[in-house]
């Protein structure tokens, strides 16, 4: 399946920004089956400077600087990639790893894979291990259940026990107020489930991108569409990450597009740098389009 992704970002300031310096994770990464078939970015003002790179996580980065006085900064950004379709349900049944083997294989940690992987059992900046976290993974991640499957119950738990409300939290809001207001969006979601698995040892990773839905006919459309979305991966030996999706209690396939994973938001920030004046306030506007092609 081919995709069109259009991504414009606008920051409008109440005072001229003489100079700014950023960094973005706008691009669509290439994955096991997502290849990015071309993209452009465009950024107005015009940067002075501008260079792609990437991170420390593989993910595409874009740096530019601006340094005229301006009073809205806008960055375009149009990718055409290819994802091949994978048997995702088919992996429930045929992976039979517990949840006490793979912390076993953790704690041995015996090959250079397993000790990296280790870094996303730790706390993160917008993520924190806890007992009360612990506590509500703990009866899907039994020490004798499938880890896959102990992933999709848990995935079906926060479906079912949370509701979607964008007005609820923000970008800071700690995981113990989302598990206490079962409230939020999947941004909340993501770190909700990854702040848990990490509580009960296990390794799982923050994922960013895009949501395409095209309902079949007399069906709801799937939260998140025409936006940025979040979901979560956990790793499994002889199978790598495996994605589930809380928001919309499913392991994404096709229509899940990844621009960028990292431990948590924080990592994968669309857009973060530094401003010089502006004023004391600004407003931020985003428009996502993504079409099949």
């Amino acid at each position: 399946m081919k995709y069109r992704v259009r991504h414009i970002t606008e920051y409008l300031y109440n005072a001229p920004v003489t100079l700014c310096y950023n960094m973005a994770h706008l691009l669509p990464r290439d994955t096991l089956n997502q290849r990015c078939l071309s993209r452009r970015i465009k950024v107005t003002p015009t940067p002075v400077y501008q260079t792609n790179g990437e991170d420390y996580f593989g993910n595409p980065t874009f740096y530019f600087s601006v340094q005229e006085p301006h009073k809205k900064l806008a960055i375009d950004v149009e990718c055409y990639f290819e994802i091949e379709q994978n048997d995702v349900s088919g992996q429930l049944s045929l992976h039979g790893l517990t949840c006490k083997e793979l912390r076993q294989q953790l704690t041995e940690a015996s090959t250079p894979q397993l000790r990296m992987v280790k870094e996303y059992t730790l706390d993160s900046l917008h993520i924190r291990r806890s007992k009360a976290l612990a506590d509500y993974a703990r009866d899907c991640f039994l020490d004798n259940t499938p880890v896959l499957q102990a992933s999709m119950d848990f995935t079906h738990k926060i479906f079912e026990e949370f509701t979607f409300d964008p007005a609820a939290t923000s970008v800071s809001t700690p995981a113990e107020q989302v598990l206490k207001e079962k409230r939020g969006v999947c941004q909340d979601f993501a770190h909700l489930a990854i702040a848990c698995i990490r509580s009960i040892g296990l390794p799982a990773r923050y994922m960013s991108g895009y949501l395409e839905t095209l309902p079949p006919p007399g069906q709801e459309k799937l939260v998140g569409a025409d936006a940025s979305h979040a979901w979560f991966a956990i790793f499994i030996p002889d199978l790598g990450w495996v994605e589930f999706d809380p928001t919309n209690d499913l392991m994404p396939n096709e229509q899940h597009i990844v621009t960028a994973w990292g431990r948590d938001y924080a990592d994968v920030t669309p857009l973060q740098g530094v401003i010089f004046d502006g004023g004391d306030s600004q407003s931020l506007n985003v428009s996502v389009d993504v079409q099949r092609v």
